[in-house]
């Protein structure tokens, strides 16, 4: 079984195209992620820690909690696919992509060609850089199953 962590943008319903996409293969694949739920992500440290009178405090206890699930879910993993949407900046992506390169993990990134330039490091530091899903559950299968 090969262990794929998705990280980057949570505006769209990527993952679970890859997941499906996987499913229909067969491929045997466990996924796992950071919270996508928006909300939650950004109000769960002061949801169980406590409320904060300044955005920076609460942003803070939220990214400390957040990033709990985040590290482990990397260490955990043998992939990162990291997906870098077109209408917000995904620093946290982008930080994620650098975590997994520090742990020597492989990392497939999935952006368009108008992020070429601002994501280059991150390119540089990618095993593979799909333009879209598909892409990606093509490099899944092959890695699994040796097949075009």
């Amino acid at each position: 079984m090969l262990n794929v962590y998705l990280s980057g943008e949570i505006h769209s319903n990527w993952r679970e195209e890859i997941i499906n996409l996987c499913k229909n293969e067969k491929l045997d694949i466990s996924f796992s992620s950071p919270i996508t739920n928006h909300e939650a992500s950004d109000n769960c440290g002061v949801e169980i820690l406590g409320d904060e009178n300044s955005n920076f405090w609460k942003d803070h206890k939220g990214a400390n909690i957040n990033s709990i699930r985040t590290r482990k879910s990397i260490k955990d993993c043998d992939i990162v696919v990291v997906k870098f949407g077109d209408k917000y900046k995904q620093w946290n992506a982008a930080f994620d992509a650098g975590f997994a390169a520090a742990l020597n993990k492989s990392i497939i990134v999935i952006h368009n060609d108008e992020h070429q330039h601002a994501l280059k490091e991150v390119d540089a530091a990618a095993s593979a850089v799909a333009k879209d899903q598909n892409q990606v559950v093509r490099i899944l299968k092959y890695i699994l199953e040796g097949k075009l």
